[in-house]
């Protein structure tokens, strides 16, 4: 009787065991959630990660006069990875693929007034984001620009 109690026990916990393995393998498992883009603050840290360094921050400066650019703008100093001489770039974080579809074109006419040479023009895309400014950029640190704001645009 006593044995027989014994591989009941045994038999119990193993179940227990079993179901909470289980259980615990369930928290683990990936979501299915739709990655959505980061704040400012995540997109400074990918540009560091990528080794961008970023100074000077202004909200709503978007380089130009247009308003409805100037509230979703922030203009920063950057430099970094073989872009030696700082530049001044303005980020436009659009809420959705409409907005940044509407208001896309009006980035290139605001770029009118702080780039005088349309060869030094710089902009690199990563819906809903924008990366616009004076160059010449050097070819590494657009290459990281457009990294660091891809990994952003889905959330880093």
């Amino acid at each position: 009787m006593l044995a027989r109690a014994g591989r009941h026990a045994r038999l119990v916990l193993l179940v227990a065991l079993v179901t909470l393995v289980a259980a615990g393998c369930g928290e683990f498992t990936p979501t299915t959630e739709v990655d959505s883009p980061t704040d400012f603050g995540g997109i400074v840290a990918e540009l560091q990660l990528v080794g961008i360094n970023v100074d000077h921050v202004v909200s709503g400066d978007a380089g130009c006069d247009d308003q409805r650019l100037s509230r979703t703008a922030i203009g920063f100093d950057a430099s970094g990875v073989d872009q030696t001489a700082t530049v001044r770039i303005y980020l436009y974080a659009f809420k959705d693929q409409a907005t940044y579809d509407e208001l896309r074109s009006s980035i290139d006419t605001c770029a009118r007034s702080y780039v005088t040479d349309p060869a030094t023009f710089g902009s690199v895309d990563a819906p809903p984001y924008v990366l616009a400014g004076k160059g010449p950029w050097a070819p590494n640190f657009k290459n990281a620009l457009r990294t660091a704001l891809q990994r952003a645009a889905v959330g880093g």
